[in-house]
């Protein structure tokens, strides 16, 4: 079978490469970031109607000034995000699983949003709510990872900055496929690869079926 590669940063790598190896996959973890918290301090709760959470990380290490806003309903991109938010004492107004942009479009447009997020998250396009952004983590690049069996893999692709990381360090893309969880992830990684496609649902779960299909498929000559 065809190796699967998973680029995310830990501790989401080792999660997606377990449900992986659960589908009967060869599953393996190369991160090509580590995430790492910022130094910063929580705004006025009273301010704000919510939090805009589009990360897990932005509860994992966003550190003991997270309790100041404990008040706020949580909007998350992602079951993920939504469990790491319970997990740190906040209540879920909405989920999203199909981005940042769809749930913004989902909820009410006069909401005044707290966004903890990474030093390197996109903006969300056409937001008519009005969203604070907050720095929490940042995603350091892994100087050399190991990526010397790459040839003829499928790669999963969780964010535009893993795509564009992933396009710099591979050179000989014909035998590789992608699985990006967004558009904008495989617009990053450019062109040249053996296959690219993308899920509408932005999950693992969705990634993995989508991976499955070409894990199955002959490897290259």
């Amino acid at each position: 079978m065809t190796r699967l590669l998973v680029l995310r940063p830990e501790p989401g790598a080792t999660a997606t490469v377990e449900k992986a190896r659960a589908l009967g996959l060869d599953a393996v973890a190369i991160p090509l970031f580590t995430v790492e918290p910022v130094e910063w301090k929580a705004p006025d709760a009273a301010g704000f109607d919510g939090l805009l959470l589009t990360s897990a990380n932005a509860m994992r290490i966003s550190g003991e000034a997270v309790r100041a806003l404990r008040g706020l309903p949580a909007y998350t991109v992602g079951t993920a995000t939504a469990e790491a938010a319970r997990g740190a004492g906040f209540d879920i107004a909405a989920i999203g699983d199909a981005g940042v942009d769809r749930l913004l479009g989902s909820i009410e447009p006069d909401l005044k949003l707290l966004h903890l997020c990474g030093a390197d998250l996109r903006e969300p396009e056409d937001a008519k709510q009005e969203i604070t952004r907050v720095t929490v983590y940042r995603a350091a690049a892994v100087h050399a990872p190991d990526l010397s069996g790459a040839r003829g893999s499928v790669a999963l692709i969780h964010s535009p900055r893993a795509g564009c990381r992933f396009a710099e360090l591979v050179k000989d893309r014909g035998t590789i496929s992608i699985v990006a969880i967004s558009e904008a992830a495989a617009t990053a990684a450019g062109a040249g690869w053996r296959a690219v496609e993308t899920t509408e649902q932005h999950t693992d779960e969705a990634l993995l079926a989508l991976a499955a299909m070409l894990c199955e498929k002959p490897d290259p000559k």
